[in-house]
């Protein structure tokens, strides 16, 4: 059989220039925001209380320091803080090989292992720091191993975690293909972050392939390039949806940067700039309201 035949049986397909998604949230919107790198209370305030001013919506809120460098009394702040607001609170998974015994981690060559776990220990400890954070109200996490994704989706449908957790796959595990987001989302992946820099098209493709929610970056650190797509945010928008756009990544130096609070207010300002785009070039683009069914907006 034709290769492209056979990618086609199996639900992988190319996407031509002029594709639109269907696609949708359960609401019937397109798009949503989320903002990362927010690793405090403080930060976390400051970015909603901007949002506020300037009058934009934000969906998600994503911590990517990890679990275990928080507080009880932190989680439990960030928790009500998103319940007030109705927006989620996505934790990251620790220890993480940079975390762990791992020298070769912090190595040009060690560094395509990403952020993946190293050996039984490890993936306990980080089965533990999820449940550590669910047990505080969190309904969200970001996985950076498919292993792990594999073992909390199985514990989920086992009943040992609440149905309602919601897992995001990071873009540090280094996928960008149809077949492998059609992996991840049987893995039990809720949320897919590919690799920063894929072209309109092949974002379409993925789309194609997969039902769950594409959480594509407008703009970037400068260690992961710093390049910034607010333009093309409303192509985004019609090739990928229902898609989250990561905003205000800009204002970091690298990932896991420790966003102030005068940057955290940054970041809501990077959000109002995609939003002018968006207005302009797609004002018949639908956005979610805040507090959606759907949403895994934190619970206690």
């Amino acid at each position: 059989m034709d290769t492209k035949d056979f990618l086609s049986k199996i639900g992988i397909n190319d996407a031509v220039e002029s594709f639109e998604s269907p696609k949708r949230f359960p609401d019937g919107a397109q798009y949503r925001f989320e903002v990362p790198g927010i690793q405090k209370p403080e930060a976390m305030t400051s970015l909603l209380d901007a949002a506020d001013n300037y009058g934009v919506k934000i969906h998600r809120v994503t911590q990517t320091k990890g679990i275990m460098l928080l507080t009880d009394p932190e989680i439990e702040e960030m928790v009500e803080i998103a319940k007030a607001a109705k927006v989620e609170l996505f934790l990251s998974v620790g220890p993480r090989a940079t975390y762990d015994t791992s020298a070769s981690a912090n190595t040009s060559e060690g560094a395509r292992i990403g952020y993946r776990l190293r050996g039984y220990k490890n993936l306990f400890y980080a089965v533990e720091d999820v449940k550590r954070a669910i047990s505080l109200g969190v309904r969200g996490i970001v996985v950076y191993d498919e292993g792990l994704l594999w073992v909390l989706s199985k514990m989920r449908g086992a009943g040992e975690l609440p149905e309602k957790v919601h897992f995001k796959v990071s873009a540090h595990c280094g996928h960008g293909n149809p077949a492998s987001a059609k992996l991840l989302q049987e893995l039990g992946a809720d949320s897919f972050n590919p690799v920063r820099d894929l072209q309109i098209p092949m974002m379409a493709a993925i789309r194609r392939a997969i039902d769950i929610s594409l959480d594509l970056h407008m703009e970037n650190p400068k260690s992961s390039g710093g390049f910034i797509r607010h333009y093309e945010a409303p192509e985004i928008i019609k090739a990928a949806a229902p898609v989250y756009l990561k905003t205000g990544g800009a204002v970091a130096a690298h990932h896991g940067w420790d966003t102030t609070q005068k940057q955290a207010g940054e970041r809501a300002r990077q959000v109002l700039l995609v939003q002018n785009m968006i207005n302009r070039y797609y004002p018949d683009a639908k956005i979610s309201e805040k507090g959606r069914k759907d949403m895994s907006i934190p619970e206690v």
